[in-house]
């Protein structure tokens, strides 16, 4: 079996092997190694591939197959997601606070996790990437109480979903549901969900091959290393 590509962390290069030599166990496994340079983490989004790993680990470059995505135009929202939304006891915002989404998301306990993959450096590497306009939150309010949210990367017509926090039921369904809405009036066309979740395949996310994943990101992620505008405002979107 081959072994995973290996990256010297003082690298300048930023490039990735082809992502259909990513291990099969662990499944998707392509490099280790490197840093979390703004531009290798565009880079290896543009082609697919994501920072994880866990503190004391290298950093783990990853493609799995297949692909969790959602389409937009597929949300479900359910009946009962529905009426939550329109209580309208939560709003929801764009761009707020970033610093306070990432923090929130790095210490919610997740099943079958010991610690956070979202380290002291993917923090400062994320939160760079806010700064210079690549990566985007939203959040979900109770008043003026932050009590979910969500944060990821967005390129051309694709949003890259990194992860999810909620603190009360529902709040960050909301979120992800009013997002998915704006996104799509936005003119995005997909939404990488990196792995199977059974809490975003209720709302419509699916899996589908390497291939046809990378294929998308061919015609949907700006090749030009670009960020897409996302300004801060609110986004509430009442559903059908």
């Amino acid at each position: 079996m081959p072994a995973p590509y290996w990256i010297e962390p003082d690298s300048e290069d930023v490039g990735f092997p082809d992502i259909s030599l990513a291990l099969r166990d662990p499944d998707g496994l392509l490099a280790i190694g490197g840093d979390l340079d703004g531009k290798r983490i565009i880079s290896a989004y543009q082609q697919g591939i994501f920072p994880w790993f866990s503190e004391g680990q290298p950093i783990l470059w990853w493609s799995p197959d297949p692909r969790f995505v959602l389409f937009p135009e597929k949300l479900k929202i359910s009946r009962s997601l529905k009426k939550t939304i329109r209580k309208e006891v939560f709003s929801v915002t764009l761009n707020k606070d970033f610093k306070s989404v990432i923090e929130h998301c790095s210490k919610i306990p997740r099943l079958g996790q010991d610690g956070t993959w979202i380290t002291e450096d993917m923090k400062q590497a994320y939160i760079q990437l806010h700064e210079s306009g690549f990566a985007h939150s939203v959040e979900t309010w109770n008043g003026d109480n932050l009590v979910g949210g969500l944060y990821g990367i967005a390129i051309g017509d694709v949003f890259f979903g990194e992860s999810m926090f909620s603190l009360e039921t529902d709040a960050s369904k909301v979120a992800f549901s009013q997002f998915i809405r704006y996104l799509q009036s936005a003119g995005f066309k997909l939404i990488d969900c990196q792995v199977y979740t059974e809490h975003l395949q209720s709302l419509g996310a699916e899996e589908i091959s390497r291939i046809q994943f990378a294929q998308l990101l061919g015609g949907y992620c700006d090749p030009a290393n670009k960020s897409r505008h996302l300004s801060s405002q609110t986004i509430n979107i009442l559903p059908d």
